[in-house]
């Protein structure tokens, strides 16, 4: 769990991003799933957008994507969504000389 400090940096860090994955009205389909876990994982940061969805369905595929790829909603506006999820390989290589 991210605390208020951390999503706001985060926020900040992606304010610059453009999003890596678009989605449709078909909305998350196991494709577009794999493609975010892909994402996430190369990328631990990164931006989404939804697109031809009314807000509520929008906040309910963020929910489920959150849930089912393990990663934080850092923040959304309008129809992009900034997630977040450590990958601790990266860390790894990361803090290695």
């Amino acid at each position: 769990m991210l605390s208020a400090v951390d999503k706001r940096k985060l926020r900040q860090s992606a304010h610059h991003l453009k999003p890596v994955v678009l989605i449709g009205q078909h909305g998350l389909s196991a494709a577009v799933m794999a493609e975010i876990e892909r994402a996430l994982f190369d990328h631990e940061l990164i931006k989404i957008r939804f697109r031809g969805m009314g807000r509520e369905l929008r906040e309910q595929e963020i929910a489920r994507a959150t849930r089912e790829l393990d990663a934080e909603l850092v923040g959304s506006v309008g129809g992009t969504a900034v997630l977040y999820r450590e990958n601790p390989e990266r860390k790894r290589t990361r803090s290695t000389p």
